[in-house]
Formats: structure tokens, C-alpha cells, sequence
């Protein structure tokens, strides 16, 4: 089965049910609809689910990396909070830090693996898990998005701002930190440029907007949309409307028939070009703003 096969439909439907409009029940049943031709709603199933074992890029042991779990304190959050801490093994100075943010599931194996990416490009990362209060990543992301429904958003805030704080005073960081979070995490991205007034750059992906403060913006921003997600688009117009009356630097980039959801690579929302653009992009503008 290639993605071509598959009808934007379909995706949108996937969209509703990895942002928790429909159950999986529902999910299941309107896919009913599209297995038609020779194809299943088993097989459909399993072609739109995250294969998280087989689309790892950095492993967990890779060599040319020091990765490691740690703890840090987020007292106007969840408390004690776990994070991937990643940076080269060969780092003779203090380095930028990128803290990297989950999309409403947890810090899932594939967030780890973008935090591993960060560290191998030159960053100091970490990647928070703001389920942690509640046990952390249940190892799948139904029931993780279960459990981040459980949390509120602005305490979950909270815990990245801690994470922020954290790395900021690290001893192998340079004090220089920006933040790049995807779905979930592209509102937190978002926010903490509202919220975090020395942050050094914000780089959300398809988040959701900030509606009020955005004067209080200090930070540069990089913004990466798919054209075909409607739903976090449609915000897009009233934010940078706000931007420029405000003065605020921010580039923006709408990647043509791309997805939500376009940079994870462990599902068929993922397009390989604009993922690596964007990518790019994000390690260029990084480099360019925590040096």
C-alpha cells in the first residue's frame, strides 16, 4: 500500500482521532467507508498507525551521542518531571540548548528520536515527557493521549518553562535556548515565546496560536504549516496579523499538499521533502539565533 493509494479523507479522519474528536471505535467505523478495492479496515488501520521499532533514525545507543534520562523540577507544574537529555560525546564547549516537545501523547519513542537528532546536530536537547505526574508514556499512544487529557495544558506549560530553566543553567549548556514542538507541542512553542522572555528562538510546528500578549514576544520565530491541515491553518491569518502589528521577527513556511503531522516519520502523514526542509530550516535558524 503506498500513501498515494489513500484519500485525503482518510488522513483527515486519522487527524480527528489523533486529537481525540472521534474514539477509535468511531475511527474504525467511518474507515469502513474507504476499504473498498481491495483494501481492509485492518489493512488501513495498521498503514495510518505510527510504526515507532521500524522509523527510529538515532538509536538509543548511538554512539556519537551521550543520551540520558534525567529528572528536574517543575514546582508550578507536575513537580518532578522526566526528560531525555542528549548531546554530542565529543563536545569540547558549552553548547545551544533545544528544548524539544511532544505532540498530546507523551514523550513517545519518535520525540525521543528528534530530541537524539537535536543533540547529533550540535544542540544540547531535552525532551521533556509531561506525563510523567501520572506514571509517563504508557508505551502507546492511545492510552497516552488518554492521559494527557488528564493534565492541564497550562500546568503542562509549566513543566516545559521548568525544562527551560533547567537546561539554561546546565553546566554543559551555553545559556542560549530555544524550543521546537510539534502539534501539542507547537502551542507550547508558541506559548513559551509569550510566556519565557529571554527564550532565544521558537519553532512551532502546526501548533496552535497564542491569541493574547503576543507584544510580549521576544523571541524570533519559525512557523512550519502543512497546507492541507486546515484546522491549526485557519488560526494562522489573526496571529501573524498580530505579529506584524506588533514588529515581531517570524518566517514562515506552508509546505504544499503536506499534512498535519507532516515531520513524523512513523506515519503516512509524513512527506519526506517538506520534513527535511523543514528540518533543515529549523537546525539552520537554531544555529543562527542560540549562537
Amino acid at each position: 500500500m503506498k500513501k498515494e493509494d489513500i484519500k485525503q479523507e482518510v488522513f483527515d479522519l486519522y487527524d480527528d482521532y489523533a486529537h481525540s474528536r472521534i474514539n477509535r471505535r468511531q475511527f474504525i467505523d467511518k474507515l469502513s467507508v474507504y476499504a473498498i478495492g481491495g483494501l481492509t479496515v485492518a489493512s488501513l488501520l495498521s498503514f495510518v498507525s505510527p510504526d515507532y521499532e521500524g522509523k527510529i533514525q538515532i538509536e538509543k545507543q548511538d554512539p556519537r551521542l551521550k543520551s540520558e534520562f534525567i529528572m528536574y523540577s517543575s514546582p508550578k507544574g507536575g513537580g518532578e518531571i522526566k526528560g531525555l537529555l542528549s548531546r554530542p560525546v565529543n563536545a569540547q564547549d558549552k553548547l545551544p540548548g533545544i528544548i524539544v516537545v511532544h505532540e498530546n501523547r507523551g514523550l513517545n519513542p519518535h520525540i525521543e528520536d528528534v530530541g537524539r537528532r537535536a543533540g547529533l546536530a550540535g544542540f544540547i536537547s531535552l525532551a521533556p515527557d509531561a506525563l510523567t505526574p501520572l506514571g509517563g508514556y504508557p508505551g502507546n499512544d492511545d492510552d497516552g493521549r488518554t492521559l494527557q487529557r488528564e493534565r492541564d495544558r497550562d500546568e503542562m506549560l509549566e513543566d516545559f518553562i521548568a525544562a527551560y530553566e533547567y537546561l539554561k543553567k546546565h553546566p554543559e549548556c551555553s545559556g542560549k535556548v530555544g524550543v521546537v514542538g510539534f502539534c501539542f507541542g507547537g502551542w507550547i512553542s508558541n506559548m513559551m515565546a509569550v510566556k519565557v522572555a529571554d527564550l532565544s528562538a521558537a519553532i512551532p510546528f502546526y501548533g496552535g496560536q497564542p491569541t493574547e500578549d503576543i507584544e510580549k514576544i521576544n523571541a524570533p520565530l519559525q512557523l512550519h504549516f502543512g497546507e492541507l491541515d486546515k484546522r491549526v491553518n485557519e488560526g494562522w491569518p489573526a496571529y501573524e496579523a498580530a505579529l506584524k502589528a506588533h514588529n515581531k521577527e517570524y518566517e514562515a513556511f506552508i509546505y504544499p499538499n503536506a499534512n498535519h503531522g507532516f515531520h513524523n516519520d512513523t506515519t503516512p502523514r509524513y512527506d519526506k521533502e517538506a520534513a527535511e526542509l523543514a528540518w533543515q530550516r529549523t537546525i539552520d535558524f537554531f544555529k543562527a539565533n542560540l549562537s
